[in-house]
């Protein structure tokens, strides 16, 4: 009689490195919106235009969607030990916040360090998923929700380094990003890999067709195009719009920080338990419901730009845990649809479709609230959701979902 495999969670130090991995994660990922903390108190210290205000966010973007393809063609999450690789991405971008420190706020120079961090995060956040990977055992859907989590809590953490201060400084948030990226960088030297922890099959550009041609795997693309659409344009603008709600209050700036913060943070929730839900009950059905929610509260945010505070933060609350809870069901997707050998590369593709359209969508947001205000400026981002939730409809319609979550959907 053999052995039955051990539990999920059973697996001899599984706990321990999943907790280094997440910390790490958590730290080095506050370097991605340090730009977007800052931006209330850079706007206050420099002119600076509302096309570069957008570029200190989008920049990021386009340099992590540049990292990730040269990451992925050269191999180097293969040719290097994961953990060191890791380590030197949080080092590089811990680097370039330092350096932006001594550049003019809001400067083209301050703006092409944004995207030197971005390129250094690609070997971050795909790594430290990587790593996470190696120990799933039945519980994939859990941990990939566990690392989009632990990116939530890291993209809020620059709002949470401007409480500390008293005075408004656009220094702080680059300042202390850049040392929790370095702390980052130690502790995750100490994060052991999975036994599933093996060589990726090489980067195959021909995947792209596939991504194309096959309806499952088109439809999960264009599911996860329709959340990337809101996600990061929300997270780049919450910043300036609590601090403009809380000023017709007469509130301090902090307040508008601690807003930002809590309602970023609180995704970090939801990707767990949709996590775990999706497994259960079916990653489109998760999908879509918290698309269908993050769509409706674009639409109703702005217009709620003049009720009072008990109205408006349980729904920017409820914003921040839907408009990220269906993040890691589209990776999950593609890990069950697409055939083993080109996974990795799909994956790859489908990182840096999504991204490359946060640079577009983080850019034309800040043009379009300069235009109409804070009254209709998100309700352009319900487009995305909408979309989101027509692609994983089809998909559930389709005999290729008998795949997704064990069956369920």
């Amino acid at each position: 009689m053999t052995a039955a495999p051990p539990a999920p969670a059973s697996l001899p130090g599984k706990r321990a490195a999943l907790c280094l991995i997440a910390l790490s994660q958590i730290l080095a990922l506050s370097i991605w919106f340090a730009g977007a903390a800052a931006l209330p108190a850079l706007i206050d210290a420099a002119a600076i235009s509302p096309l570069r205000q957008a570029m200190l966010t989008s920049s990021v973007q386009l340099g992590f969607v540049a990292g990730a393809l040269a990451s992925a063609g050269l191999g180097l999450a293969d040719r290097i030990v994961p953990q060191r690789l890791f380590a030197a991405g949080a080092i590089i971008a811990a680097l370039a916040n330092l350096l932006a420190l001594m550049l003019d706020p809001g400067g083209i120079a301050m703006i092409a360090s944004r995207m030197v961090a971005g390129a250094a995060l690609a070997l971050v956040y795909p790594v430290g998923m990587k790593l996470a990977a190696s120990w799933a055992r039945g519980d994939a859907g859990f941990l990939v929700g566990l690392l989009v989590g632990a990116l939530t809590l890291g993209s809020a953490l620059p709002f949470a380094f401007n409480l500390a201060n008293a005075v408004p400084d656009w220094r702080l948030p680059f300042a202390a990003s850049a040392l929790a990226a370095l702390l980052a960088a130690a502790a995750i030297l100490f994060a052991r890999g999975g036994p599933g922890l093996r060589p990726a099959a090489p980067f195959d550009p021909g995947a792209a067709l596939l991504a194309i041609r096959d309806p499952a795997l088109r439809l999960t693309n264009l599911g996860y195009l329709g959340h990337m659409w809101e996600l990061y344009a929300m997270w780049a603008w919450i910043g300036p719009f609590a601090h403009a709600y809380w000023q017709q209050y007469d509130a301090p700036a902090r307040l508008g920080d601690l807003t930002a913060f809590v309602v970023v943070a609180s995704g970090a929730l939801a990707c767990l338990a949709a996590g775990r839900l999706a497994d259960r009950l079916g990653r489109t059905r998760i999908a879509m419901l918290a698309l269908a929610i993050s769509g409706s509260c674009a639409l109703l945010v702005g217009p709620a730009f003049g009720l009072p505070p008990w109205i408006m933060l349980p729904l920017l609350i409820v914003w921040g845990m839907a408009v990220i809870a269906d993040s890691a069901q589209f990776s999950a997707a593609i890990t069950e649809l697409a055939p083993p050998e080109r996974t990795g590369t799909l994956l790859t593709l489908q990182t840096a479709m999504g991204f490359a359209l946060t640079v577009i969508t983080v850019q034309a947001l800040g043009a379009w609230i300069g235009w109409v205000g804070w009254n209709w400026g998100f309700a352009p981002l319900a487009i995305g959701p909408a979309v989101g939730v027509w692609a994983m409809a089809r998909l559930r319609a389709r005999p290729e979902a008998g795949k997704l979550a064990g069956g369920r959907g």
